[in-house]
């Protein structure tokens, strides 16, 4: 995990105290259906396994993976000193293994590798937490953390696995992936049992499952909560996006399954897979869809749903006649159904017998537990002007996320009140969505200020210009004329978004979230949006009245 001098954290909190020893042999008989070519000694003891030589702890195996530029063979030598006492790799990296040293040569290591670190890690017995898990494009995160608020609100000892965190009864560390590595993950789930864990809210990415990073885990309720254009530079095609997704809600995989069949503009993928998982749970969000499909026999819908402050109130019916009432405290009817997906899984994972319990910490609870805020998602920074920090980086959840500000400002602005729009695009990423970006921006915002996000290793201003020209050509057609500015660095333009606004206006800062550094070719600079927004506000003679620890989710 990257720490913010762009050094490597050591793992300890996320490895098991106490260390579990495993023969070698044993580990060779567990992968039997990889037929693995044990070299060396099988009486071998080891205790832990990593995929980076960086993280390597004494007594691990070291798994040598081929890259894009490099096999991690390469590195067996940095791993050797850092205390690894065998190899598990594939017939491409066995050429490069020191002669006499104890290996494994698999066909595909990457297949492997869960199997491995589930064996090692003791993490295919019963005492495994229950894990819930959450994929699909957009409100993963959101999801997961109301799942960990209601699950603590019923007093479980509770874990969470995602992009902003990884959290072990509370104490949190901050997350490199969305899902991690299968080593760090498996070792992280043997430490949450450690802790007394007795669930786990995690977000499932689609690298996740094409990587093969969560395999080899068995989830009690798997959720999807919708699939839309993102990552097609991995997958290729809807097709391939959809399903990696997929993998996750196999019988062998997940015991239950939760699918919202009508959530987001693209509703047929909720609805595909629901025809691939004939037994799954179906959540038709009713009078909170983004598109109203008509749906009818899910198994629960939203009866009614209506705005309360900034979020909503809403009402769950399952097909029985039972009902639950609850409230989101987030904007934007997404929300709702991040919340819905949530309180449904948990009623899912769940006996009948319980059903009456939850239902009354989800109605009486104070603040109920999706009223939490989860950082970077819709997360309110000032109330005059509105400013709001948003995670949306891709079409979809850009287009969401301007929706429900525009809702806000028509119910709370005033006839002068502008949407006023910083965001940018992502370098090495999808760059199909850098025009749409742009598109969505002027068709939903007032005043479009573009500028960078990560670039990586692209050219920041060569991005810029795609989103900017798209922007621009869709505004010309537009009867409100939105204004269209470029401005880089990006502190210097959420600055001047403020410098722009009156009280009555909101700005919505979008694409980051709950970041902290920015990705310049390589190197990584400290930004956190929220911050410099505060700053803004307070130079501007702007009242912040949202604080930072107001924002917390515990």
């Amino acid at each position: 995990m990257v720490t913010q001098d762009g050094g490597y954290t050591a793992l300890t909190m996320l490895r098991p105290q106490t260390k579990i020893n495993t023969k070698l042999g044993a580990l060779v008989n567990q992968l039997e259906r990889y037929r693995p070519v044990l070299t060396g000694n099988p009486e071998l003891t080891v205790t832990g396994i990593s995929m980076n030589s960086k993280t390597v702890h004494p007594g691990d195996v070291y798994v040598a993976v081929g890259g894009a530029r490099y096999h991690g063979a390469d590195y067996i030598n940095q791993a050797l000193e850092a205390g690894a006492v065998a190899v598990l790799t594939d017939n491409s990296g066995v050429g490069r293994i020191p002669p006499g040293l104890t290996h494994i040569a698999v066909d595909d290591v990457r297949s492997a590798l869960a199997d491995a670190a589930s064996f090692i890690y003791r993490n295919n017995t019963a005492a495994t937490p229950c894990i819930y898990g959450v994929t699909g494009t957009n409100g993963k995160t959101t999801t997961t953390y109301f799942l960990n608020a209601i699950m603590a609100a019923l007093d479980y000892k509770t874990g969470l696995i995602g992009t902003i965190e990884t959290r072990i009864n509370g104490v949190a560390t901050p997350a490199e992936f969305t899902t991690p590595e299968a080593p760090e993950l498996h070792s992280l789930v043997a430490r949450m049992r450690e802790a007394g864990v007795e669930t786990v809210a995690m977000e499932v990415s689609s690298h996740a499952m094409d990587y093969r990073r969560a395999f080899a885990l068995r989830y009690q309720v798997a959720g999807f909560t919708n699939l839309t254009q993102d990552h097609l530079d991995l997958h290729g095609s809807m097709d391939e996006y959809f399903d990696a997704k997929a993998l996750l809600f196999q019988s062998d995989r997940s015991v239950s399954q939760v699918i919202t069949i009508n959530g987001g503009p693209e509703p047929q993928w909720g609805q595909r897979l629901a025809e691939q998982c004939p037994d799954a749970v179906t959540l038709d969000l009713g009078p909170a869809a983004v598109v109203d499909t008509g749906t009818s026999n899910a198994t629960w819908s939203i009866t009614e749903c209506e705005p309360a402050g900034l979020g909503y109130r809403f009402r769950l019916r399952h097909t029985s006649g039972f009902e639950v009432d609850t409230k989101v405290g987030m904007p934007g009817t997404f929300n709702v159904a991040n919340a819905a997906l949530a309180v449904v899984m948990i009623f899912t994972g769940h006996p009948r017998h319980d059903w009456d319990r939850i239902a009354e910490v989800l109605a009486d609870a104070q603040p109920a537990p999706c009223e939490s805020a989860v950082p970077g998602r819709m997360e309110v920074i000032s109330d005059q002007p509105t400013v709001i920090v948003d995670f949306a980086h891709n079409p979809d959840g850009l287009t969401q996320a301007l929706a429900a500000i525009n809702r806000t400002k028509r119910s709370q602005g005033g006839p002068t009140a502008r949407t006023i729009l910083v965001f940018g695009a992502t370098g090495d990423r999808d760059t199909a969505k850098r025009p749409l970006m742009g598109q969505i921006a002027v068709e939903h915002a007032d005043v479009v200020i573009v500028t960078d996000d990560d670039p990586h290793y692209e050219d920041p201003a060569e991005i810029r210009q795609a989103v900017v020209e798209a922007a621009r050509a869709r505004a010309n057609h537009l009867a409100h004329a939105p204004e269209v500015i470029e401005i880089a660095p990006r502190a210097e333009a959420l600055a001047r978004a403020v410098q722009l606004a009156t009280a009555q206006d909101i700005i919505l800062a979008a694409g980051r979230g709950h970041e902290t550094h920015q990705d310049l070719a390589g190197q990584r600079f400290a930004i956190d949006d929220r911050e410099v927004l505060r700053e803004a506000l307070t130079e501007c003679g702007f009242v912040t009245t949202r604080s930072a620890s107001s924002q917390g989710t515990d």
